[in-house]
């Protein structure tokens, strides 16, 4: 279930995310990985209390230790702030403009899935890959994103099952464990 994406933003940008992290040559692609529910999560941060901006730790449990990665930290008044304004945008609120307004991801995905168009999702590739190079920034910023949510650590909602790690032969995080002299010299 999306947070922040409705139903048909929510195709847009997974049929985007697919056209640039694409099933490739052992690669699952972005679809299969779940990037977009990165990209949901993240800009729907603000939805959970705390909210899902720094996962928890020490240990994700996949190398031993009790799981906790997924309990995500409070954030203290400053991180608050600085999240909001980057993800929210300053909307007008004097302590989030002391540098100036700034257009937060929210209010960049908005526009750049209009311009995009609402019938993105069911386009050819070709025709995809030309309405996406026509918002060059807002290509770049999602590539971005999806490039977060493909090889993050999977609490954070993309890197479904793994499949973004393995695709690049990443062994993911080790702790407690850590990694042997051998993995370390011959990886």
């Amino acid at each position: 279930m999306p947070v922040f994406f409705d139903d048909t933003e929510y195709a847009t940008i997974e049929a985007a995310c697919e056209r640039l992290i694409p099933p490739l040559d052992g690669h699952p692609g972005a679809r299969a990985i779940g990037v977009v529910d990165f990209i949901d999560g993240l800009l729907g941060a603000f939805s959970f209390d705390p909210p899902r901006v720094f996962g928890g730790g020490p240990f994700s449990g996949r190398g031993g230790g009790e799981a906790s990665f997924s309990n995500f930290l409070p954030l203290n008044r400053v991180e608050e702030l600085a999240w909001r304004t980057r993800i929210e945008g300053s909307q007008g609120i004097a302590e989030r403009e002391f540098n100036g307004p700034v257009v937060g991801w929210q209010r960049r995905y908005r526009d750049g899935i209009a311009a995009l168009g609402p019938d993105f999702a069911t386009l050819a590739g070709e025709e995809q890959d030309a309405r996406l190079d026509a918002v060059p920034a807002f290509k770049a910023l999602l590539y971005e994103h999806a490039c977060h949510g493909a090889y993050s650590a999977p609490e954070y909602g993309g890197n479904r099952d793994l499949g973004g790690w393995r695709a690049i032969g990443f062994a993911g995080d080790v702790q407690p464990r850590g990694y042997t002299d051998a993995e370390v010299a011959n990886p």
